[in-house]
């Protein structure tokens, strides 16, 4: 039986399974699932948890043998297998598929492996375990979830976060959901169960350097051509990465291209502003980027990022601090030459 990681804690109250098999590439959610399994097998009388490690080498008689050894320090117990490669190659193939056909009644047992493809879903071994209990696979989550996510999560901790606030803390750490949980304990410690503003995030959650580089990106939007650069040259001598500096500005950039196309197709400032959630302080910035530039000039940027990522990595001559300052020149407003 096949279940997204929201359907799980329902399933567990319902009644523990034999079987569990939890995969999936997000550190935080896959850890967090499996230790609600833990959990509720635990308070269930599964107290002895016996973990074994399914790499290279390993004996596959192993499982067989602890599912049948009687403990003596609990009658039930929880066999946690752990399949880093999520292939257990035909030896483990076997023996999953013989557990799964007659699964021992004190024994739960918990396999956890990365993201498992298309290929792999369609083996003998996995078919057996979807018949025998529960599946759980764990997707990363997409960029418009996260932040009803840590909504969800800090108001389970008695934290009011305002909604420009989840928009800004979702904007920081997209894409690491193990940071969003560092962040949002950090909130909590700092300031407990009061409203928490976008202030409050951008103070507590983002480091100076990070900080800067975000302050960077709304100058140029805004067209503060000496602000920019003065924080460009910072950056520089606090010896923060180029690499960093480019994934901000080209981060927006792409926006910039989805935002500037839904205008040519007639929709308005305001109505693109709102559908891309950009939060009131940064509208100002969008507002005056969106109205100076047009499509085409924004894709024109976006092939020149990809020339200052290849200048960057040496595939490409040029000073990738020079075509920095250029690009951010560009999305100011302001004319460069044109590279031959």
């Amino acid at each position: 039986m096949k279940l997204g990681q929201h359907q799980l804690e329902k399933q567990i109250q319902q009644g523990l399974s034999a079987v569990y098999c939890i995969s999936g590439d997000e550190p935080l959610l896959l850890q967090e699932a499996c230790d609600l399994v833990r959990s509720k097998a635990h308070e269930a009388g599964y107290h002895e948890r016996i973990v074994m490690h399914a790499e290279s080498g390993f004996d596959w008689n192993t499982l067989r043998q602890e599912a049948c050894d009687l403990s003596l320090f609990s009658r039930q117990r929880l066999l946690e297998l752990r399949l880093p490669s999520g292939k257990p190659g035909d030896a483990g193939s076997k023996v999953l598929q013989e557990y799964a056909v007659n699964p021992d009644a004190d024994n739960i047992l918990l396999v956890i492996c990365k993201k498992l493809d298309a290929a792999s879903q369609k083996t003998r071994w996995f078919k057996a375990l979807d018949n025998a209990g529960v599946i759980v696979q764990i997707w990363p989550m997409a960029v418009h979830q996260l932040p009803g996510w840590i909504a969800q999560r800090m108001r389970k901790a008695g934290m009011q976060p305002t909604p420009e606030a989840l928009v800004v803390l979702a904007d920081r750490v997209e894409g690491n959901m193990l940071a969003a949980a560092q962040e949002i304990e950090k909130l909590h410690m700092l300031y407990g169960s009061v409203p928490i503003d976008v202030d409050d995030v951008m103070k507590a959650v983002v480091d100076s350097a990070r900080y800067d580089i975000f302050n960077l990106v709304d100058s140029a939007l805004s067209g503060d051509v000496g602000r920019m650069v003065k924080m460009l040259d910072g950056l520089r001598a606090e010896g923060v990465e180029a690499t960093l500096i480019l994934w901000s500005m080209t981060r927006e950039i792409r926006q910039l291209i989805q935002m500037s196309g839904d205008l040519q197709q007639g929709m308005s400032i305001g109505q693109v502003l709102s559908r891309y959630r950009v939060w009131d302080k940064r509208k100002p910035f969008f507002n005056q980027a969106l109205q100076r530039s047009n499509h085409n000039d924004w894709l024109a940027m976006l092939q020149h990022a990809a020339r200052v990522d290849l200048c960057i990595k040496g595939l490409e001559a040029g000073n990738f601090w020079d075509e920095l300052l250029q690009l951010a020149l560009r999305i100011a407003g302001q004319q460069v030459p044109k590279v031959a």
